[in-house]
């Protein structure tokens, strides 16, 4: 446990060391919002990748050069809580999430987490939760790249839970591609061990856009399955 320990207080040092970043990307124009992602995104996936290598653990990527130069839907498994790191660090591309409310208590880093257009929900309460999907269209429209977990928990193994469709409408809406990724081995990070943080083998495949005119007249529901396939396949 004592590694555990360190490892979140590392995590919280380094996140209380990014204020005077925050501070800066407060400041800089949203108008062309490209323009502040690239600028603003060093300090997220620098944070991020640090407490990763602090755990030991490896990271491999493999398909980022499919990764179209312009916003796109990305799609992904949720293994562990580790996901969103991983991610961030090592994707190479600015982006956002689509988070639960409950994050915006957390000082600093909800702080970040708007910078960066996240959009924050209430599972609860249905009206809300269509006006995330009108923030997101809204926040790739203006050209940050957004991730989504259509599992919509932890699945914390391998196994990949049926994918929910609604969020696929961030994508299709917006006309941008859709970039499934599959992410294998975060689970091991912490979920395996009862919450004990230890090293782990991680993989990062990027797979195939689907663009516009491949989706489009393709019902949101096979499309997801469409997308788990592919997931799937990935990690056997």
């Amino acid at each position: 446990m004592m590694k555990t320990f360190l490892i979140y207080a590392y995590s919280a040092i380094l996140v209380l060391g990014s204020l005077p970043q925050l501070r800066q990307a407060k400041k800089i124009p949203d108008q062309p919002f490209a323009r502040k992602a690239k600028s603003i995104y060093r300090t997220p996936a620098t944070v991020s990748r640090r407490v990763i290598e602090k755990t030991k653990s490896t990271v491999t990527v493999s398909g980022h050069e499919k990764i179209p130069d312009q916003p796109v839907l990305f799609v992904a498994n949720h293994q562990g809580i580790f996901d969103i790191l991983v991610l961030l660090a090592y994707l190479d591309k600015p982006i956002a999430f689509i988070a639960k409310r409950e994050i915006k208590r957390i000082p600093i880093i909800s702080k970040w987490m708007e910078q960066i257009k996240c959009v924050f929900i209430d599972r609860s309460n249905r009206r809300a939760a269509i006006k995330v999907i009108d923030d997101g269209v809204e926040s790739i429209k203006a050209g940050q790249s957004m991730v989504i977990f259509p599992e919509g928990t932890r699945s914390k193994g391998t196994n990949v839970q049926p994918f929910k469709s609604g969020s696929l409408r961030l994508g299709t809406r917006a006309e941008v591609p859709i970039v499934p990724i599959t992410i294998n081995g975060t689970y091991k990070m912490l979920e395996e061990d009862g919450g004990r943080i230890k090293a782990a083998d991680i993989e990062l495949i990027v797979g195939d856009p689907i663009y516009p005119e491949q989706y489009q007249g393709i019902k949101h529901n096979q499309l997801a399955s469409d997308i788990q396939e592919i997931i799937i396949n990935s990690i056997d």
